[in-house]
Formats: C-alpha cells, structure tokens, sequence
C-alpha cells in the first residue's frame, strides 16, 4: 500500500475478493475466475471460458473511511454480429450492506460473436475506470460488486483513505451452481441477480457458479463444488443440457447421480437442494436445441425458439417436463439413504402463471423484476424457516 498525494493504493490481493475460486496474475493485474485452472483446462469451449471468467457474485470486500473509490478495470464486453449491443455492465457499490451506489466503466476490450459460424474475434482497447465520490465519511463495510455480465481484470484500487480487509461476517456460505439465469442474464446489477437476491435475504455469503450456457453436468464443475468450502448447496440443472441438446435420457440419469456423488466426497452431510428448470414455454416438450430467431432482429429484439421435434422424446430426447420428471425421481431414490438431500421444482421459482404476466422477454432468459420474484421466492422456499437451507433463527437477518 503507497500514498501517492492524498490516494491510497492497494494492491487486489484474495484477502479483498469474494465469490471468485482463484485470482489470475494478468499483464494488467488480476483476473478473477470462478472455475479453477485445472478444470478450466480439461476443456476447450469457448462459451464456457466466458462464462466462468465473468465475475457473477464476485465483489471486493473491505472496510474503508474513504469518501472517494476508484477501480481501474479492464473489461471484455460481449457482443453479437447482426443484433443490437448488450447492455454495459453495472458496478453495485453497496455500504453496511446496502445498495449506494452504481457506476461503469469505459473503454476495454469487445469479443465479437457470429452465432451463425460460432466464431469468435477479439477487438483490444484501453483500461477505464470506475469512481465512486461522496461516501459517508465513517469507518464502512464496503462491497463493489463486478459485473455478471462483462469479463473484468482488475487493476487498481485507490482511496482517500486506507483500505483494510473486512472481518469475517460469520455468515452460512452458500453455494449455487446453475444456467445464465443463475448467472444473472438480464438482471438489472450484480447485486439483484436472483441468487445475489436471495443471499442477501437470506443473510448467506453467495458463491455463485452459475455459468452462462454451461450448467452441462461436467465432472470437472462437480469437483469444484466437491472442493470449495460451503454450508450450503443448490444446483440448478436441465435448462442448458436442453439448448445444448447434449445428451439424452440413458445418459442424463447416470450424469446426476455422478454429479451428486461428486460433491458429496467433499460435502457429505451439507444440505444439498436440487432444482428443476423453471417454466420455459419453448421447451415444456420440445426438445432443443435452442436456436437463435433471426426474424426480430430488425426491431433489435433476439429471440430464441426450441429446434428439436416432439416426436423424438420416443427416443430419449430431453424436454424440461422429462428432466424435472427425472430430477425428482433421482432425488426420491437418494434421499432414502441421504436425509439432507432435497428436490425443489423451478416452476415454484417462476412458473406458467409467472410467464403469463412477466413472459421471457427472449423465450429463454428472465427479465429484471422476474430475478426479483425468483430470489424473494427461493429465499422463502430454501431459508425460509421450514425451507431445507434454513439457517437456526438466531444467523437469520
């Protein structure tokens, strides 16, 4: 830590982070990941190396009598050729816990996507800066949390003050694995993301693994979670094993059991909740794959439709009624001889009548006010007082 004039600089060292699984070294600075490099390295797909470098859930922690914040950031903006730009990333800055402030940065760099090819091109540009002015000025928690959206090397954090870790908050941690929607698309912030919401509610500390596209079921996802510390566990499956179309009933049951079994090596007695996909109309009982619908795109809408035929669930095809059908079927047989092994279904979460009068807006993702009405729903169905995460009444908020 130096003074330069009135500026404290510190370095953004795994003492100041939470929610990322290990920081990166960068030419920049650091890169946090929410997957770790050995598992980063058993595959090669690039939807999922964005994905798990997106910092969802992740957030400098620190306490600070500082008026004034900056973040020097590097950002990797997504966008797709042929449809309308995605919207910039949000830094939430919350004091005592608290939403206080949002800001985001310029400049960085912009990964262009042909869905059409899967090709994917990396246009280079500068490092921006986030800034924060007019904090209160008193010994404060401070919370910065990175976009879910945009991929961010940290490269300096400065204040008018010193900047020290935060104790221990003594919370549950709580770890959750899911799709994009888990992930966050389309929330407002990183702070109001469903799971951010529900953590919050439920006055857990969120690791969130949702991986955009990429909740598939892999081994190497299941040891991560077999291997980080948590009190808690929730894992989201179905929705991305559809749009993928990636395997098919004789291969998905063995998959759970494998996943389930993984984290149990590291978690045996955590209470450990399972969740179905909430209501996706387009794939009740269509198979996938999901496939881009080109035809709103002059009115900058992308919509996605399911590309898969009915007829062939004869043959093991998977639809979300099959997988959720097949979810609560594995969880029954486990839970004989796991008693903190629990089955929620999705559709509690966000169901046929949610999409009557909060429809997804792409056919896929939920919208804002829908990540609210998920997290003040798990929050209730999982940490609420009979909910099978339940913390004892004296750790609730």
């Amino acid at each position: 830590m130096h003074m330069n004039g009135n500026w404290t600089t510190t370095p953004v060292t795994t003492d100041l982070v939470r929610g990322a699984y290990e920081l990166e070294r960068t030419e920049h600075g650091v890169l946090p990941h929410r997957l770790p490099a050995r598992a980063r390295a058993q595959c090669s797909d690039a939807q999922l190396a964005m994905a798990e470098a997106q910092p969802s859930g992740v957030r400098l922690v620190f306490r600070t009598r500082a008026t004034v914040i900056e973040l020097d950031a590097l950002r990797t903006k997504m966008a797709y050729k042929g449809a309308p730009p995605r919207p910039d990333g949000v830094y939430d800055l919350l004091v005592d816990g608290r939403l206080a402030a949002q800001a985001g940065v310029t400049g960085g760099n912009v990964q262009m996507v042909d869905m059409t090819t899967g090709t994917r091109e990396t246009r280079p540009g500068p490092v921006g800066t986030v800034r924060f002015t007019e904090l209160p000025d008193r010994i404060k928690d401070v919370e910065i949390w990175l976009p879910y959206n945009e991929i961010t090397e940290l490269v300096a954090l400065r204040a008018d003050a010193p900047v020290e870790s935060a104790p221990d908050s003594g919370r549950k941690v709580w770890l959750h694995h899911g799709s994009s929607i888990s992930h966050g698309s389309d929330a407002a912030s990183p702070s109001t993301t469903w799971p951010a919401l529900a953590a919050a509610l439920g006055g857990v500390e969120l690791m969130n693994l949702g991986l955009g596209g990429s909740a598939l079921l892999d081994p190497f996802t299941a040891r991560a979670l077999r291997d980080t510390p948590a009190d808690l566990i929730s894992v989201k499956i179905g929705i991305n094993i559809v749009n993928a179309d990636l395997m098919r009933l004789r291969a998905f049951t063995p998959a759970v059991h494998g996943f389930l079994d993984t984290i149990r090596e590291g978690h045996p007695t955590a209470p450990l909740m399972v969740v179905s996909p909430i209501y996706c109309a387009i794939h009740e009982d269509t198979p996938g794959p999901s496939a881009p619908d080109f035809s709103n795109l002059s009115a900058g809408r992308l919509q996605f439709m399911a590309a898969g035929d009915p007829a062939e669930r004869a043959a093991g095809k998977l639809t979300l009624n099959v997988i959720r059908d097949e979810l609560a079927r594995v969880v029954k047989q486990r839970a004989a001889e796991d008693p903190h092994l629990y089955y929620l279904d999705g559709r509690d979460l966000y169901g046929e009548a949610d999409f009557a009068e909060l429809p997804l807006p792409d056919q896929l993702h939920p919208d804002a006010a829908t990540h609210r009405r998920m997290g003040d729903r798990f929050n209730a169905l999982a940490f609420g007082t009979d909910g099978p995460l339940a913390l004892p009444a004296g750790d609730r908020p």
